[in-house]
Order: structure tokens, then C-alpha cells, then sequence
């Protein structure tokens, strides 16, 4: 069962597997979201998903069981 994942601010909307990487889904979407990529550590690809939860998209992948799920990138200019 494929999930439908949003992009905000910029409304980009894509479908994507469970256990996909977040990251492959928003480079295949054409979602920029950066890394510096210590495999977490350096907190640079930090998205907050629906409910206010910050994840790292590095290590985190589409979760099974939802149909939708909304994910809010940061902008910081340091990256």
C-alpha cells in the first residue's frame, strides 16, 4: 500500500512505499533537503512530519500503515 507524502511549504505532493527512504522519495519528488550526512549526527536533513515530531530523513524511512503523512522542511541558511 503505496503512502502519499507532502511537501511543505513548497506543496509538493508524491507516492511512495513503506520502508522507502525519505530521502530517496524527496530527491525523486525533486525536494531538496540537505545533508552534511554523518548518518544523523550532524541534524542538517531535520524534517517535522504531522504532529510536531522532528525526525533526521538520513535514517528514517516512510512508516507502514498511514495513507498520507505531511513532512515540513526547515530552511537554515547555515547549510
Amino acid at each position: 500500500m503505496s503512502v502519499c507524502i507532502r511537501f511543505l511549504p513548497d506543496d509538493v505532493t508524491i507516492e511512495a512505499e513503506p520502508g522507502e527512504s525519505l530521502l530517496e522519495v524527496a530527491d525523486r519528488a525533486g525536494v531538496d533537503i540537505p545533508t552534511g550526512c554523518l548518518m544523523g549526527s550532524c541534524h542538517a536533513c531535520e524534517v517535522e512530519i504531522e504532529g510536531g515530531e522532528t525526525i533526521r530523513s538520513c535514517i528514517s524511512a516512510v512508516p507502514p500503515g498511514q495513507s498520507q503523512l505531511t513532512i515540513q522542511l526547515f530552511s537554515d541558511p547555515s547549510w
